[in-house]
């Protein structure tokens, strides 16, 4: 089974709103088998969307396509479907009452735009949108099926997860490939590949690299009527060749895993930070139920903030700026005794766009201070894009990574080589 997905709609188009409905339409797809060959993007303009859906039923045996449906005059979905299986548009008298009865529902009157919603290509099948106004669409055209989406989020996933995806299931030949995810943290996506050699080699097995900033995804897909075990193969595999760099599984993230850790062992973290302002904190706050292991943070910026909040001593301050390994570590330190918690996280760097106290921009030190020894510290390597005006906030992201990560190995006992004498920091000058 091939698919192509269209996209409708000037705002994606032009990039005023992110494609996150076709990435959520290939994940699902993906899943059960149906194999997308194209995904596109085309405007408000019908003739543009009789040309995709013609041209894509010429590669793929269905086409999906999200947007255009709605009440709009520029919501033009609908009639490229009619003209492109030359029908016309009827007045659907049951979608037409369940309209109404949806806007009395909700005290206001039916808008008479939003009877458009009612007129669909003759021959169409109504898809249900249980969380919104306007059905899907399911139509046969020559060269194959046309299955037409809201463009709104929830109700494209709604249509999709009731009507779509049970009836393409049902036209996979053969068994679904199996899909497994893992995730990874503080290797380049170069050195992945290389380590993941192995399991490429495998019959059967594909892997994906899907990088972000500091991390990347690896996705392992397994075909064939033994895809499960050679699934469960290429996972083990992957995992032995990539030892700690790997902290989770489909959807974990860093911050969810260091705070299991955290809960298991009866911990807390407290955060200083300096280039992210507050960003390492935020990431510590996003899961419910944090506050059992984060104890709160503190964003000293300036550099006299630095020693008057968390101890860093003045005179390294004065020599040696506020971008330095021992400042981080007199910082975990510091955020650590002051906020009374196990562990103190810290970040100080130059994220740019200018260098800072002699250091480029990309200089970043991590340091973390826990019980029985002195802090770790590490200075990531992190590509800094050629214009440094655009470095910040990738640069501030992966020290993000970066330091959530450091925390993990810590808690997991990994990574001796970030151990607890690679700083030999004064006890004295720390405070």
């Amino acid at each position: 089974m091939r698919v192509e997905l269209v996209t409708v709609g000037d705002e994606v188009l032009l990039g005023d709103t992110v494609n996150g409905n076709a990435a959520w339409l290939g994940r699902r797809l993906a899943d059960i088998g149906v194999e997308v060959v194209r995904s596109a993007v085309v405007g408000d303009r019908m003739e543009e969307i009789v040309e995709a859906v013609t041209g894509a039923l010429d590669r793929a045996d269905a086409v999906i396509t999200t947007g255009g449906l709605g009440p709009t005059y520029d919501d033009l979905t609908r009639d490229a479907l009619a003209a492109a299986a030359g029908v016309p548009l009827v007045r659907d008298r049951d979608l037409e009452r369940r309209l109404r009865e949806r806007a009395a529902a909700a005290g206001r009157p039916l808008a008479p735009t939003a009877l458009r919603m009612a007129r669909v290509p003759q021959g169409a099948r109504l898809l249900p949108n249980p969380a919104g106004s306007a059905p899907g669409l399911r139509m046969e055209l020559p060269g194959g099926t046309v299955y037409a989406l809201p463009g709104v989020p929830r109700e494209m996933r709604a249509v999709t997860t009731g009507a779509v995806l049970p009836e393409l299931r049902a036209a996979v030949s053969g068994p679904p490939a199996v899909r497994r995810i893992l995730r990874t943290a503080g290797l380049w996506e170069s050195e992945l590949a290389d380590r993941l050699a192995p399991v490429e080699a495998l019959e059967g097995v594909r892997l994906a690299y899907l990088p972000e900033p500091a991390e990347v995804r690896v996705r392992i897909t397994a075909t064939g009527p033994d895809a499960a075990r050679l699934a469960d193969r290429a996972e083990r595999t992957a995992r032995e060749l990539l030892g700690p760099a790997v902290y989770g599984e489909d959807e974990d993230t860093l911050d969810r895993v260091v705070h299991r850790l955290l809960a298991e062992r009866s911990a807390t973290v407290a955060t200083a930070e300096s280039l992210t302002g507050g960003l390492i904190g935020a990431e510590l706050t996003a899961m419910p139920g944090s506050s059992a292991t984060y104890a709160g943070g503190v964003v000293a910026y300036a550099t006299r903030l630095k020693h008057e909040l968390l101890g860093v001593p003045r005179e390294l301050l004065d020599a040696e700026g506020a971008v330095h390994p021992r400042v981080a570590a007199a910082m975990a330190a510091g955020v650590r005794d002051r906020l009374g918690a196990t562990y103190g996280l810290a970040a100080t760097g130059v994220a740019g766009p200018e260098p800072q106290d002699g250091r480029p921009v990309g200089t970043v030190y991590i340091a973390v201070a826990g019980p029985g020894c002195d802090p770790k510290v590490t200075a990531p390597d992190l590509p800094v894009p050629p214009d440094a005006a655009a470095a910040r906030a990738p640069i501030r992201r992966m020290t993000v990574v970066h330091a959530l990560d450091l925390l993990r190995r810590t808690l997991l006992g990994v990574d001796q080589d970030f151990g607890c004498d690679d700083l030999p920091a004064d006890r004295e000058e720390r405070g």
